[in-house]
């Protein structure tokens, strides 16, 4: 069977990595800053340094520059995040809310493997150590 998208996987695979980069950023910003429906957490605290990470991670996720260790750190977060938080509330990710932490760590986990791609700060500026 051939693949109906192939020829498209380049605008795909950046699509994929805007989008989730820009919803991580979202979670930082509502720790951080305490927008969009958030609370600001105490600076130094554990979720302080993960908003930290979801802020910082999901702009340079989103805009393609260093993406890979952005996301690698990205999938680790969302990792421990799912052991620490909801893991204990249940064996499976749709009983214990932990979906969206699997999800996350998984599709950075990719992200990670796979870098910026084509269309990324890090190949306009033509630095493909950037990724």
């Amino acid at each position: 069977m051939s693949r109906i998208l192939g020829r498209h996987s380049d605008k795909i695979y950046a699509l994929l990595r805007c989008v989730a980069g820009f919803l991580f950023l979202f979670h930082g910003l509502q720790k951080i800053l305490g927008l969009i429906g958030g609370e600001a957490v105490p600076v130094g605290s554990l979720a302080w340094v993960a908003g930290m990470i979801e802020l910082v991670g999901g702009l340079l996720i989103l805009i393609g520059l260093f993406a890979s260790w952005a996301a690698f750190l990205s999938s680790g977060l969302m990792a421990v995040a799912y052991f620490m938080a909801h893991q204990p509330r249940g064996t499976w990710p749709v009983e214990n809310g932990g979906e969206l932490a699997a999800l996350y760590a998984f599709v950075f986990l990719y992200i990670a493997a796979r870098g910026s791609g084509s269309f990324s700060v890090a190949r306009a500026l033509g630095k493909p150590g950037l990724d």
